[in-house]
């Protein structure tokens, strides 16, 4: 019974963010792809500020986290390292 109650409950989760993936609107790429392309360091700050952006892009529509106008895999990999950079942060405070 436990089981199927996890499964049932899994499931539910499941189709509540499916269904809330659903309503996501759509922003036209060519409008993102002007102007200046971000790199490895614009990369690492933008990975470093992901929690401040996150919780300014759900109030303001003209936040967004990540930056489509990049210059490819530096830009990837410094939001990379700046974004595990919280990860790090937070296993060092849990050995205290």
């Amino acid at each position: 019974m436990k089981k199927f109650r996890k499964l049932f409950l899994l499931s539910m989760a499941l189709f509540v963010c499916f269904f809330l993936i659903s309503c996501a609107d759509v922003e036209p790429v060519k409008d993102c792809l002007r102007g200046r392309q971000y790199g490895l360091i614009y990369g690492l700050i933008h990975g470093f500020i992901t929690p401040i952006s996150f919780i300014a892009s759900l109030f303001n529509d003209n936040v967004a986290i990540y930056a489509v106008n990049n210059s490819g895999g530096l830009y990837d990999l410094g939001f990379l390292l700046g974004s595990s950079g919280w990860g790090f942060l937070a296993g060092n405070r849990s050995k205290k």
